[in-house]
């Protein structure tokens, strides 16, 4: 009983370290969503619409990026494993780049602010970010081939991330208040985010073990993919593919959404102190669901549950917009919206992990890296798009950072980031679930995977 009860623990502190990388990273993804965008045009005095321009052009940049980096950690080799050393040598870069994000000179003139901005977002986004997020969206398949035990992994993976995210939204602008409200508050906050982040990324590489060997290998010795044959093999990947458009779509409407959030609050519902209350009452009921989310995932299936979880978004997206700023409805649409976003958080990245073995099954590849770093090409492009379209749709219904009122257009420009792209996005999700077979053909394919890997070693 006792070893047994050791043995439960080291799962539970394994999957718990797990998430922990997810937690590090969105201590900058959220704040890069959910912020950066009002920090700019409120604190720093850049255009919106220029830094929407700047966003887009650098997702080129930063898709190329992320290609590089599946690719090396496709070829790493080390006592660590392929993913679990970028880890370790990229946390401390990653607080440090965090910090110069949100420590844009406020006195320069606007040129020198764009370049400095091109120049931190650049270095955020397509270096640094790429380089410890590509390795962690391996981890997951790098760890075990069990495809419930991936469910579950996917689950302490974005309880963390939402407790990240949870931790950005409700504590970035009270801290940034305490440090004093300025534009060097908010390089002070996250000097602060910045030592959390390595922390959890060092639980993340200590408390996690790579246990799935490479498919390829030859008396012993691993052979590398070829790169061109392996982005043949992607294409090659329908579920690849599919997930991959979700993806975009997903991280595209996150970013409009995310962004849109504290206009949303400030300028709609005329409190920008309720960005906490909506964020966090959505937050702690996504983490409180997830506790519940691998049960139907066994019952029901990772895409049925994910498709669950698109109606309850759609419906509470809804609720918010029909609300008229009562607090019982805000209340009760973030607390809908908690639990669909579970339930899709919960099977999203675990259906991507399946997308690698059936691609090996289908193609004779497993190549992690590349799966996921082409999967982070299709969602960052998106994030990209997103965040432009956030810049530009304000700047056409005429948003002004410093103005006390906004005119009806720029309040409908507003409504429609926050609202409306979400959920035409919810529906197009809805539509891709409809050819999604891969759950009932997973044992079948892992089978025959078994199959030739034993009639291999004969």
């Amino acid at each position: 009983m006792e070893g047994k009860n050791k043995l439960t623990f080291a799962k539970v502190a394994e999957r718990f370290s797990y998430g922990c990388g997810d937690f590090g990273c969105n201590i900058i993804y959220t704040a890069m969503s959910a912020f950066l965008l009002f920090y700019y045009t409120d604190y720093a005095g850049v255009s919106a619409a220029a830094v929407g321009t700047i966003m887009l052009v650098s997702r080129v940049f930063d898709g190329i990026s992320d290609i590089i980096m599946g690719v090396i950690v496709d070829r790493t080799k080390s006592r660590f494993g392929k993913a679990r050393p970028w880890l370790l040598r990229m946390c401390v870069p990653f607080a440090v780049s965090g910090v110069l994000l949100f420590s844009v000179p406020a006195n320069w003139a606007s040129a020198p602010k764009l370049v400095y901005v091109f120049i931190t977002y650049n270095l955020v986004s397509t270096v640094i970010y790429t380089a410890i997020n590509v390795p962690y969206s391996a981890l997951n398949a790098l760890m075990t081939q069990d495809p419930y035990e991936r469910s579950v992994l996917s689950i302490f993976r974005n309880l963390l991330a939402t407790a990240g995210t949870l931790t950005i939204n409700t504590f970035t602008l009270p801290l940034v208040e305490a440090f004093g409200d300025n534009a060097s508050a908010w390089t002070k906050t996250f000097c602060v985010f910045g030592a959390i982040a390595v922390a959890a990324f060092l639980i993340n590489f200590v408390g996690t073990k790579e246990r799935v060997k490479p498919a390829l290998q030859s008396d012993g010795e691993v052979k590398d993919v070829p790169f061109k044959d392996g982005v043949k093999a992607l294409f090659q990947n329908k579920y690849w593919m599919m997930m991959t458009g979700m993806l975009a779509l997903f991280f595209l409407m996150y970013s409009v959404n995310g962004g849109a959030t504290v206009y949303y609050a400030k300028d709609i519902l005329g409190n920008r102190d309720l960005v906490a209350t909506i964020n966090g009452i959505f937050n702690i009921v996504q983490i409180v669901g997830m506790f519940f989310i691998a049960m139907l995932v066994k019952k029901l299936g990772k895409r049925n549950v994910f498709a669950i979880g698109l109606v309850l978004d759609i419906v509470g997206m809804l609720v918010l917009n029909f609300s008229n700023g009562s607090m019982t409805l805000i209340v009760v649409s973030s607390v809908i919206r908690g639990i669909g976003n579970s339930c899709g958080g919960a099977t999203m990245w675990a259906m991507v992990s399946d997308t690698i073995d059936y691609g090996e099954w289908k193609t004779g590849y497993r190549t992690e890296g590349l799966v996921n770093s082409a999967c982070s090409f299709g969602y960052k492009i998106g994030n990209g798009i997103g965040s432009a379209l956030l810049g530009v749709i304000l700047e056409i219904g005429g948003y002004v950072g410093e103005a006390m009122t906004q005119t009806p257009e720029a309040l409908t420009s507003i409504k429609i980031c926050f609202v409306w792209i979400p959920i035409a996005i919810y529906v197009i999700g809805l539509f891709i679930m409809k050819f999604w077979n891969l759950d009932k053909e997973f044992d079948g394919i892992i089978a025959d995977l078994q199959a030739r890997k034993k009639e291999a070693v004969k």
